[in-house]
């Protein structure tokens, strides 16, 4: 009788683990598919690693409309800018065998490079504290720019059409998420170990971890499982863009990868197989601008270092060529969620599946919405919403901005961004979430709410109400 008593609670334990365990897997089908429903999205996969383990790896929707083809567990997404962490952790291997230093100015790795280069070392490229502005602009990769999407350039010349560019800001000044500085991060590996930096991430982590299906861009290859990349054009679902073999080679994010791979990484980074510890915590720590203050995207190398409700957590996105990806790894809870996506960055955003499915795993990951503050001048936010209606009309005004800023948003940035912001639909409320003052500048962060996504919008004024700056990111 007690053996039978005994096997009894066993068998309940065993039936309520199960039980939670299918609860836990029914929240988070449920929450992706609500997801790929509102955001539009053709195909996900996801998954969910505890200790480096796989705990869940799960396809959604479609890896190719044309075939009605699934998404599963080893499907292969485009990595976007997430690929930047392996370019990161490439250059932290050359600093730890003592063929690159952080310190190194980059013009020991270009000696011709302009003189406005001179203070750049190699943690403001791994940072993007460097000042170089952004090569991929709609102004630039059109055809006629000196990056055209569809035309091929050697290492050589994409290094000499990035040094004619100006700089946004002088070299540790500010911070900028640039794409530029992880391109020439990429030449540099070639420049040091004489191999494409696509080979020595095969050969020095790629290969040693085991991630068999991870690689650089090919369109040319034949690549069982490739998901197909779309684009929402008009409400209207079509393919991604044609982009050259070399610009879609580029050490800032043009990787393929499958969940599956990204759990044998994950598992990698709780140990030293890759990097020392110090290394890995160089690369998880907020970069401090000149003046000694923390970067305003607590940014590290390749990755963002936030935390919620207390909990830390290194995470970074990715978007390119009709994908879309994110990794959150809550490091004192052992947990990561991946979440890769076919769709543009204009319509798609994986970190809200990666949240909600974080706050399915553990509650107390569940972000608490920021309250907005009061807004004792509501006449700067009526000018913003003015500004921003200009911009969406194609009206945008050069005298509201100052002479630095209008240079660097126009015409490239203000002209593709007029037709994003009228895509999102009418903006329903502009709220002011911070406001701070930087000398004689004034910075304002503003919550944008439109029909189907929220944005944040960064804006420094002036003392005489001229924009200074004006950055937006999602939620």
């Amino acid at each position: 009788m007690i053996a039978a008593g005994i096997l009894a609670v066993a068998a309940t334990e065993a039936g309520s683990r199960l039980a939670a365990a299918d609860d836990v897997d029914g929240k988070v089908d449920a929450l992706v598919q609500s997801e790929l429903q509102k955001q539009h999205i053709p195909g996900a996969a996801v998954g969910v690693y505890r200790d480096g383990k796989m705990a869940r790896a799960q396809g959604y929707g479609l890896a190719n409309v044309e075939w009605d083809a699934v998404v599963t567990p080893d499907t292969i997404f485009q990595s976007g800018s997430v690929g930047k962490q392996f370019t990161a952790t490439a250059v932290m291997m050359l600093v730890e065998e003592g063929k690159v230093s952080l310190d190194d100015p980059v013009k020991k790795y270009f000696p011709d490079a302009p003189e406005t280069w001179n203070a750049i070392e190699v943690h403001n490229l791994l940072s993007h504290t460097s000042g170089l502005s952004e090569y991929e602009t709609g102004a630039r990769t059109k055809v006629g720019g000196p990056f055209y999407m569809r035309l091929d350039f050697t290492e050589d010349e994409l290094y000499k059409k990035i040094a004619e560019m100006p700089m946004d800001f002088k070299t540790g000044e500010d911070w900028a998420y640039r794409n530029t500085n992880y391109v020439l991060l990429g030449i540099l590996i070639h420049k040091v170990t004489g191999k494409f930096y696509g080979d020595f991430l095969q050969e020095r982590i790629f290969r040693p971890l085991g991630m068999s299906r991870t690689r650089i861009i090919s369109e040319a290859d034949i690549i069982p499982r490739r998901a197909a990349g779309y684009q929402l054009v008009k409400g209207e679902l079509k393919n991604q863009d044609w982009v050259s073999p070399s610009l879609n080679s580029t050490a800032d994010g043009a990787l393929y990868f499958t969940v599956e791979d990204l759990q044998k990484w994950d598992a990698a980074l709780y140990t030293e197989r890759l990097l020392k510890k110090a290394g890995l915590d160089r690369m998880w720590t907020v970069e401090k601008l000149n003046n000694g203050q923390p970067n305003k995207a607590n940014y590290g190398f390749a990755w963002e270092i936030n935390n919620v409700n207390g909990h830390r957590v290194i995470e970074h996105g990715g978007a390119w060529q009709g994908f879309t990806t994110y990794i959150a790894r809550y490091i004192d809870d052992r947990l990561t969620v991946v979440a890769l996506t076919n769709l543009d960055s204009g319509h798609s955003n994986p970190k809200k599946i990666t949240t909600g499915v974080a706050a399915i795993y553990n509650p107390a990951l569940k972000p608490v919405e920021p309250k907005p503050i009061e807004d004792k001048e509501p006449q700067v936010t009526q000018m913003m919403k003015e500004v921003l209606r200009g911009i969406v009309d194609g009206k945008a005004k050069p005298e509201q901005f100052t002479e630095e800023a209008w240079k660097r948003l126009f015409p490239d940035e203000i002209q593709e961004l007029g037709p994003a912001l009228k895509e999102f639909g009418e903006l329903r409320a502009l709220e002011l979430m911070e406001r701070t003052e930087e000398g004689e500048r004034r910075n304002y962060r503003y919550r944008a709410k439109y029909p189907n996504l929220t944005l944040m919008i960064s804006v420094g004024l002036t003392k005489d109400n001229k924009i200074a700056r004006l950055n937006f990111s999602e939620e």
